[in-house]
């Protein structure tokens, strides 16, 4: 079988966050406990919010949360954390934090495409939206299967 587009061990759900600098960190600590970022590459992604604004909130609810590839990125990979409440990100209300990390421009893509084909599913969306972490992860790896 192939790997998870996100696996079971990225995939957090939580009642709430103080505030979405602290769902960004929450996010990223699988990806730093496997050494795929560094705690580099979690500021690059805050302070890029700050200077920015909110343009990774993609959709309602859901911000697609990267910095610069490369920079504190050891090899590619994704987490997840889905807040039962939302968080406000510099004025969008947010409930999915989808951390991405690129080593460059363009080896992400393909997985990128994949997580996107199921995030921009109203039915697979509205399942990760709830909030239960046993539909999500069941949902991602039926995804998989399904490519």
């Amino acid at each position: 079988m192939a790997k998870a587009i996100i696996s079971e061990d990225e995939i957090q759900v939580v009642d709430h966050v103080p505030d979405w600098t602290a769902a960004v960190k929450m996010a990223s600590v699988p990806l730093i406990r496997a050494k795929v970022i560094t705690n580099e590459y979690v500021d690059h992604m805050i302070q890029s919010v700050k200077e920015n604004g909110p343009y990774m909130v993609l959709t309602d609810y859901f911000a697609l949360m990267h910095a610069r590839p490369g920079e504190g990125v050891n090899k590619p990979g994704m987490s997840l954390l889905v807040t039962k409440q939302s968080v406000d990100l510099a004025g969008k209300p947010v409930k999915i934090f989808l951390i991405m990390a690129a080593v460059d421009n363009t080896s992400h893509l393909k997985s990128l495409q994949k997580v996107m084909s199921v995030f921009m599913d109203d039915h697979s969306y509205q399942t990760i939206l709830a909030g239960n972490r046993q539909q999500i992860i069941t949902l991602l790896k039926k995804s998989e299967v399904a490519k």
